[in-house]
C-alpha cells in the first residue's frame, strides 16, 4: 500500500525525490509501529493508534516541523485508502499535525536599518524610487503588497504626512508618514517618479518600474535585496532580509520606544491584539540580552 500511495504521490503531484524518500522514511516507521502492535492491515487501524504514534514521535525527540510531516504523510496514506476502497473510512482525517512552534520576527537594529535606508543614494528616477520605497516600509510599517499597491491618491504629504494603505480582506488604514519617508516620496515624486511615468501609458501607482507601469512584489523586493547585500546584511539563511523585515523592525522598534501595543496593533493593521504581542516577546528577549550582557552577575 505504501509503494502504491507513493506512486500516486509521484504521478499525480510530482513530489520531487527528496520529498518521496522522507515520505517513504515515514510511513515504513508507521507500518512498523502498527506491526509491533499486532496491525497488519490499514483496514485494522483506529484513530487511537495514529494519536499514539504521533505521541511516540514527539516521545523520541522528532522536531515538531518532522512530526507534522510524518503524520501528513500518515494521513495521506489513510486517505489514499479510504478513496481507493482499501478501508472502510478514513481514520486519520481528524487527527491534526502539531502545530509548528511560532517563531518570532527578525528585527533588524536601528543601525542596520540606517545603513539599508542608505544604499540608494544616486538621484537617479530608479534611485530616488527605490530610497522613497524603502523610506515607506520602514516608516508605515506597510506590508509590501500595500506598498506596490499604494496610489497617488492614498498619500497626503502636505495635509497631514499620512497614507491610506489597503491591506488584506479589504481593510484600509491610515497611518503617519515620518519627515524621512516623506522627504524621500516628495523627492521622488517630484524629481523620479515623472520619468518613469513617461515610459508608461499612465498609472496611479506611487512606485512604477523601468517601463512606467505599476512596480511588483517581486521588483520591490530585488530592490530590497540588492540593498541588502549592499548594506553586507544577510539574503539568505534564517537571519535573511526579507520583504516583511522592515515590517517586523517598524513594530519591534515602536514597541522597544515605548509605544503601546494597541496603537501598533492599529498601524500594522491587524485584527487581533494577540498578533501584535509577538513583538513585545522580542523586546523581552531584546532585555534579557542586554541584562546578560551588561550586568556583572547575570553569568
Amino acid at each position: 500500500m505504501i509503494t502504491a500511495y507513493l506512486d500516486h504521490l509521484t504521478v499525480e503531484r510530482g513530489l520531487s525525490r527528496n520529498t518521496l524518500e522522507s515520505y517513504r522514511r515515514d510511513l515504513d516507521r508507521y507500518a512498523a509501529a502498527l506491526a509491533a502492535s499486532g496491525v497488519t492491515s490499514l483496514s485494522e487501524v483506529k484513530t487511537s493508534a495514529i494519536t499514539d504514534h504521533l505521541a511516540l514521535l514527539r516521545e523520541e525527540g522528532l522536531a515538531s516541523s518532522s512530526a507534522a510531516r510524518a503524520i501528513s504523510a500518515v494521513r495521506g496514506l489513510h486517505k489514499f485508502a479510504a478513496r481507493e476502497g482499501y478501508t472502510g473510512g478514513d481514520v486519520a482525517a481528524e487527527v491534526r499535525p502539531p502545530a509548528p512552534p511560532k517563531r518570532l520576527p527578525k528585527a533588524l537594529e536601528v543601525d542596520q536599518v540606517t545603513r539599508l535606508l542608505a544604499v540608494p543614494s544616486d538621484d537617479t528616477p530608479a534611485g530616488l524610487r527605490d530610497r522613497a520605497l524603502l523610506e515607506f516600509l520602514y516608516g508605515t510599517g506597510a506590508r509590501i503588497s500595500e506598498a506596490v499597491g499604494a496610489d497617488i491618491d492614498d498619500l497626503s504629504l502636505l495635509e497631514d504626512s499620512s497614507a491610506i494603505l489597503h491591506g488584506k480582506g479589504g481593510k484600509t488604514r491610515l497611518v503617519p508618514v515620518g519627515d524621512y519617508a516623506r522627504a524621500s516620496l516628495e523627492a521622488y515624486l517630484v524629481r523620479g517618479r515623472p520619468a518613469l511615468s513617461a515610459n508608461g501609458k499612465g498609472t496611479p501607482a506611487v512606485f512604477l518600474n523601468a517601463r512606467g507601469g505599476r512596480l511588483s512584489r517581486q521588483g520591490a523586493w530585488m530592490i530590497l535585496r540588492r540593498a541588502a547585500v549592499a548594506a553586507d546584511l544577510p539574503v539568505e539563511g534564517p537571519y535573511a532580509v526579507s520583504p516583511h523585515t522592515l515590517r517586523h523592525s517598524y513594530a519591534t522598534h515602536l514597541i522597544d520606544g515605548g509605544a503601546d501595543v494597541r496603537v501598533v496593533q492599529e498601524l500594522l493593521g491587524h485584527a487581533s491584539v494577540t498578533t501584535t504581542q509577538v513583538y513585545t516577546l522580542v523586546t523581552v528577549d531584546r532585555l534579557r540580552e542586554v541584562y546578560a550582557t551588561a550586568h556583572p552577575r547575570a553569568r
